[in-house]
């Protein structure tokens, strides 16, 4: 049995605790609940023949009152940035958390969940801002804690990157 730390990290209200939840739980809840500092769930997974345990961190949403500690990060063998695509600021804040990330414990897996995607119409990162992403070679998915869209997908894919980075 392997186990492994992963970590939610955004902007408040990008979607982070419905992600793990749809995950873990399968379940979507319309209720938006503000996380105080951490919240730690965990769900086993067999991952091409190796049994995993991922012990989910979802982090607080950082903004201009609460800062993401980054305490919180070690330990972390990869990680979720979350975006919320109606809000195109939410993708400033994960770009300074990834670096805060990549100080604190270095360059380790991770994923950008541009999440929300069953609001499409709403959006406000378009093409040209998908572009400036690719160009940095960010792995991302389009992700909708409602619907369930690639929410799974992003976990096994994550899954599978630190199976292979340890």
């Amino acid at each position: 049995m392997v186990k492994k730390k992963i970590c939610m990290i955004g902007a408040y209200a990008v979607g982070k605790t419905s992600l793990v939840q749809r995950f873990v739980k399968s379940i979507f809840s319309e209720k938006y609940l503000t996380t105080i500092g951490v919240k730690i769930d965990k769900k086993s997974l067999n991952i091409d023949g190796t049994k995993l345990d991922l012990i989910l961190w979802d982090i607080h949403g950082e903004d201009d009152y609460q800062k993401v500690q980054s305490s919180y990060l070690v330990g972390s063998a990869g990680y979720f940035l979350v975006i919320d695509g109606t809000r195109k600021n939410t993708l400033e804040v994960a770009e300074y958390l990834n670096q805060m990330i990549n100080i604190t414990v270095g360059k380790i897996p991770f994923y950008l969940l541009i999440n929300k995607v069953d609001m499409k119409d709403e959006w406000e990162i378009d093409d040209n801002i998908i572009e400036k992403i690719k160009q940095k070679g960010w792995k991302y998915y389009f992700t909708s804690a409602k619907t369930g869209e690639a929410v799974e997908l992003a976990f096994l894919e994550l899954s599978r990157d630190i199976l292979k980075n340890q």
